[in-house]
């Protein structure tokens, strides 16, 4: 364990360089033909990988990852569940804004921080694991989805599967400023429909029943649902309405994004929105969308494995510190199965999301040398 500082260092150079191949791959969510590219990158930079590799109609690839399944040391224990994902929310041609490039210590890219430098990370603490006859005492399994941005329509079933065979969780999402997560709100998307009366908005308005007025009043009943001091936020975040400027709105919408740190929670909002009655009796309203991922609550198992983990940082001169998010994760599915989940081990950075996104390249080697020590740890 001792080469492993040594041996990170010298693959620096080259884990720089393979960040940079894939994040160059652009494999923006439901692009079929750029998840199949990573998908292809990884088998070909990885070749002796025990990999399975999953088509997902209109999303791209899956792949699934099995090592040291089984060995005479790990034989029949249940595995090290590693996560993360291949998409990203940035649409092809945005690498223009955001040009794959080094300034300083500040590595850019899109997809870079959430999370391409991360599968990268994770493919090579499994070489590091093999090529230095490092055993681990239980099986690897290692599932990187291809749809985790846009609600895991078709990844969720292989993490739920994968996760119920497995002891602990290690989830390569984004670090909070270099912080691991050992908490995350749960989500739920819902959007509203109001079905009005059309009419001629100067010859006889009073023949219409109006779609916006009628999701404004719904906005306002909406909000009052909030309970901060629950950790709940419900907020409506996009509208839509009308046809043109002379007619009373037939129809109208609003999306509806929910936060929650407990189930409970999350019933007494939905229950909330499904029971809103129309303030017009002339207008309809419609409701689509539901609870989207439980909440990935902080228990003594989760607070056991962070605690496993910031010793070993401790050991290498790593700080490692913990935090709570809002924002959720494939772990979230992980964590309601009772399953410990440490989430947030990617590289520190910033900008996820956004065209300033951005990993530090002095993290690259000392979050890979930690969570190679993790997993043989555990």
């Amino acid at each position: 364990m001792n080469n492993l500082t040594e041996y990170f260092q010298i693959k620096h150079p080259e884990i720089i360089e393979k960040i940079r191949q894939i994040v160059e791959i652009e494999s923006p969510s439901y692009d079929t033909q750029g998840s199949r590219k990573v998908t292809d990158w990884i088998i070909e930079n990885y070749p002796d990988l025990n990999a399975e590799r999953i088509f997902a109609e209109g999303y791209g690839e899956h792949l699934i990852i099995r090592a040291f399944h089984p060995s005479p040391i790990t034989g029949h224990q249940s595995p090290i569940f590693m996560l993360g994902h291949t998409d990203t929310v940035h649409p092809r041609g945005a690498n223009r804004k955001n040009p794959t490039r080094i300034e300083d210590d500040k590595f850019y890219g899109c997809g870079i921080f959430d999370m391409k430098a991360n599968v990268v990370v994770m493919l090579e603490v499994l070489k590091a694991l093999s090529e230095l006859n490092l055993q681990p005492s239980r099986p690897i399994t290692l599932l990187l989805s291809c749809d985790e941005e846009v609600g895991s329509e078709t990844g969720r079933e292989l993490v739920e599967r994968e996760a119920k065979l497995a002891e602990f969780c290690l989830v390569f999402e984004p670090s909070a400023n270099g912080k691991c997560k050992t908490g995350r709100k749960g989500t739920g998307w819902y959007e509203l429909k109001a079905h009005g009366i059309p009419a001629h908005a100067g010859l006889e308005p009073e023949k219409g029943a109006s779609a916006i007025l009628e999701i404004s009043r719904q906005i306002d009943k909406i909000h009052t649902l909030n309970a901060l001091e629950k950790g709940t936020t419900v907020n409506v975040c996009t509208i839509k309405g009308g046809t043109t400027s002379n007619v009373i709105p037939e129809h109208a919408s609003a999306e509806i994004d929910v936060r929650f740190t407990s189930m409970g929670e999350a019933e007494r909002i939905q229950n909330e929105i499904r029971g809103l009655q129309s303030y017009d009796a002339r207008v309809s309203l419609e409701l689509l969308g539901d609870i989207n991922r439980p909440p990935m609550e902080r228990t003594e198992q989760v607070i056991e494995l962070f605690q496993k983990a910031q010793i070993i940082a401790a050991s290498i001169n790593y700080d490692l510190q913990e935090t709570q998010v809002g924002g959720a994760s494939d772990g979230n599915f992980v964590g309601a199965l009772g399953v410990p989940v440490l989430d947030g081990l990617g590289i520190t950075g910033n900008g996820a999301h956004t065209n300033n996104e951005y990993i530090l390249i002095s993290d690259i080697a000392k979050r890979a040398e930690l969570l190679t020590k993790l997993i043989l740890e555990l």
